[in-house]
């Protein structure tokens, strides 16, 4: 996990160290001077290059680099190379940290049934995201409803009625080609009439510059009332999830983010800067194929597997 963003990481530290050998000689009577300012210039340089190729957000670069520069500025030669893994750690660690939310909190917050509505491009593993999210709200005691409103696949139907089944949670689906909207106003309705807690509804999943699946996602956003509207992103396509992100949240609005195979992310970058990018909480990040893992969000746990 994040092998790649670990190795970057290594190399800027071993820039530093080289800067230190360079000046081995003059140790003595320099060893109380800081890195000079072409250095730490040459540094930042390196380190957004670094951070580009990790698929890290132009956002959050700036943000990583503002705050190490300013932690570097006078920093002796003999402490340089802890002193930018501890900058490096430290900017990371303020950019996950704004990343966080408490899923379980928010809907607390509204009256039951409480309304969930998922976005995201095919592939990202939105429905496998919604049957670990009923799972685990069905292992915390609440009762949920899923609706299977992407009608434009029937596989997406049965695979969600296979999700149902396994779990025990009862499914709302139409025919294929059905109006989704009006499966998730019966979901809805079947809730408010069996007195459930939560509602799932899944959506259709196309790329995110499809001009009908917006409008379709608005009509379903109209009739179903949402408290919470949750986009899924894979996290092994990088940047594409953060413009993904982006265009679905300024298409519709989004609440928060559920980030699908972290564990199989080499690079890191949209692990780090998706949240952060769109100025939503990311809710949970999927860690392996079983319900059990999809885990909240937090950014201790991220933070030790960057820097590990």
């Amino acid at each position: 996990m994040f092998k790649f963003l670990k190795r970057k990481i290594k190399k800027i530290e071993e820039e530093v160290e080289e800067e230190k050998e360079e000046r081995k000689e003059k140790r003595k009577e320099k060893k109380l001077l800081g890195l000079s300012e072409k250095k730490i210039d040459e540094l930042m340089w390196d380190l957004e290059i670094a951070l580009l190729e990790s698929d890290v957000a132009l956002e959050a670069i700036e943000n990583i680099k503002r705050n190490v520069k300013k932690e570097l500025i006078g920093a002796s030669r003999k402490d340089a190379r802890k002193k930018i893994e501890e900058a490096l750690r430290n900017a990371i660690n303020e950019i996950l940290k704004k990343s966080e939310g408490n899923f379980y909190e928010e809907i607390e917050k509204f009256e039951k049934p409480v309304v969930i509505m998922f976005v995201g491009v095919n592939g990202s593993g939105k429905t496998t995201a919604i049957a670990k999210l009923a799972y685990d709200l069905k292992k915390r005691g609440y009762s949920c409803v899923i609706a299977a409103g992407d009608t434009f696949r029937a596989g997406a139907i049965e695979q969600l009625e296979l999700h149902a089944n396994k779990l025990g949670v009862k499914l709302i689906k139409h025919d294929f080609g059905a109006d989704p909207a009006a499966v998730a106003y019966d979901a809805i309705e079947h809730a408010k009439a069996r007195h459930k807690d939560i509602v799932l509804i899944d959506t259709a999943g196309r790329m995110q510059t499809n001009i009908n699946l917006m409008e379709e996602m608005k009509k379903i956003k109209r009739v179903a009332k949402p408290h919470l509207t949750i986009f899924v992103g894979d996290a092994l396509t990088g940047n594409d999830a953060i413009e993904q992100a982006k265009k679905f949240n300024e298409a519709i609005g989004i609440d928060g983010v559920i980030l699908t195979k972290v564990d199989a992310d080499a690079k890191g970058g949209a692990s780090i800067s998706i949240a952060y990018a769109i100025k939503k909480p990311l809710y949970f990040i999927g860690i392996g194929q079983g319900y059990d893992e999809q885990i909240p969000f937090k950014a201790e746990w991220m933070l030790k597997r960057i820097f590990e």
